[in-house]
């Protein structure tokens, strides 16, 4: 077993797909171990792992995303909140944070966010004299509240895994987003405070949207301001599934960015499908060969093993806690967040069982945990996105965005040592 493990780290290493990695992983376990298990076996459940009525939300939810994102939706929800607060203190720099909170209740997606509002976003703050480091560093690393605030495609991912309520997990994600949010605003405006702004700058940017009057801000950026309003209201209040919402989402982000925002025709409809398939099949082969590898796993009994292994070192629950913790931000530096749930979840999760933790509340503890890794090195994908945009080297955003993830990492801890900011609205 551990030769296979380590093929599979030099697989990763010279970066191949995760996907392929995971399936040659499994392969090689059925072989160099006595699971009961065949290749006509890994072949069966990479098909009926696929067999489930929540996973179909996942390329719904990234349509949704991607239609949105070009229909020009980031772009109106920054104008409402520069007129909200862009005179104030850092009121920039929060309008951006805040509109990646909002941006991520309707894609869903991390990198989806980071690509969406920091296009428009990165230019205008360096513009206005922000530092173009702390700029980017910020975008990216807020971008990963679009994984948290619902709707998420890692939280379905989880609830499939777990098999718990995607629903539920979308309430859970709630405070958490908002919380994680608050502490992001809070280094900016810090920041802010010690290096001083370009006010003549911003406030030329502010009165010039305040001449737009309150009325007519909110007029060109009311559909966007809705779409969430649709989709997740129609969730909570048991009006449809996870999975209809995604089929809303699209419908809507179709009907208002080409009948009222007039930003999408048949002639780039094509290239926003394209861009979508590109994001979806990378993520079902991940999905595919994951779901196999989880089931080999459980054969091999390496859940049971982990459990007995980590309750040995310690039967003190907030140990156990901050393990979990180090090994998921561990984890998330070094692999794809789809990936880590998928096989991590039935790992885990009898972990978090044994010390009374509900399985609710964990999923929010790793899906924000694994959101840290979207701008943590090596991988770190909201890092790549954010220096393709501005062509600033990947080292120089890791090191501005350390005081913004540390903020990240303190609400963390918060959200898994007080249950109720995850579970106080179910």
């Amino acid at each position: 077993m551990l030769i296979a493990f380590i093929i599979g780290i030099l697989l990763l290493a010279i970066a191949v797909p995760i996907g392929i990695s995971l399936g040659t992983i499994s392969v090689l376990l059925t072989f160099l171990t006595d699971v009961n298990a065949n290749i006509s076996y890994i072949v069966r459940n990479m098909v009926t792992g696929l067999d489930s009525f929540p996973l179909l939300a996942v390329p719904l939810f990234i349509l949704s995303g991607t239609i949105m994102a070009l229909g020009g939706m980031s772009e109106r929800l920054f104008n409402v909140f520069i007129y909200s607060f862009g005179n104030r203190t850092a009121g920039i720099p929060i309008a951006a944070i805040a509109t990646c909170l909002f941006y991520g209740a309707i894609s869903g997606s991390s990198p989806a966010t980071v690509a969406a509002v920091g296009a428009m976003a990165i230019p205008i703050l360096t513009k206005l004299g922000y530092d173009r480091g702390f700029s980017t560093a910020m975008i990216a690393t807020a971008g990963g509240l679009g994984v948290i605030i619902p709707p998420s495609i890692p939280f379905i991912i989880y609830g499939v895994s777990a098999n718990q309520s995607v629903g539920d997990l979308f309430i859970a994600g709630i405070l958490p987003g908002m919380i994680i949010g608050i502490a992001l605003m809070f280094y900016a405006y810090v920041y802010c405070k010690n290096k001083g702004e370009d006010k003549e700058k911003i406030l030329a940017v502010y009165r010039d949207m305040r001449s737009n009057g309150f009325f007519n801000t909110i007029k060109d950026s009311f559909f966007a301001l809705l779409a969430p309003v649709i989709i997740l209201g129609g969730i909570y209040g048991g009006i449809v599934t996870p999975t209809e919402a995604g089929v809303i989402a699209v419908i809507y982000a179709l009907l208002i960015s080409i009948v009222f925002y007039r930003t999408i025709n048949h002639k780039n409809f094509y290239s926003i499908l394209v861009e979508a398939i590109k994001v979806t099949v990378p993520a079902i082969l991940v999905i595919t060969a994951a779901s196999v590898f989880g089931r080999i796993l459980t054969l091999l009994k390496v859940p049971q093993m982990a459990t007995q292994f980590i309750t040995s070192l310690t039967d003190n629950k907030t140990l156990i806690i901050l393990l979990i913790i180090v090994l998921l931000l561990i984890v998330g530096m070094f692999m794809e967040v789809i990936a880590s749930i998928l096989i991590l979840t039935p790992i885990l999760l009898p972990i978090t069982s044994t010390i009374g933790m509900d399985p609710i509340h964990f999923g929010v503890i790793m899906i924000v945990a694994l959101a840290i890794g979207y701008v943590t090195p090596p991988v770190g994908v909201n890092l790549y996105i954010a220096s393709s945009m501005t062509n600033l080297p990947i080292t120089i955003i890791s090191r501005k965005a350390v005081p913004f993830i540390v903020a990240f990492i303190i609400s963390l801890l918060a959200i898994s040592f007080i249950p109720q900011i995850s579970l106080f609205f179910i």
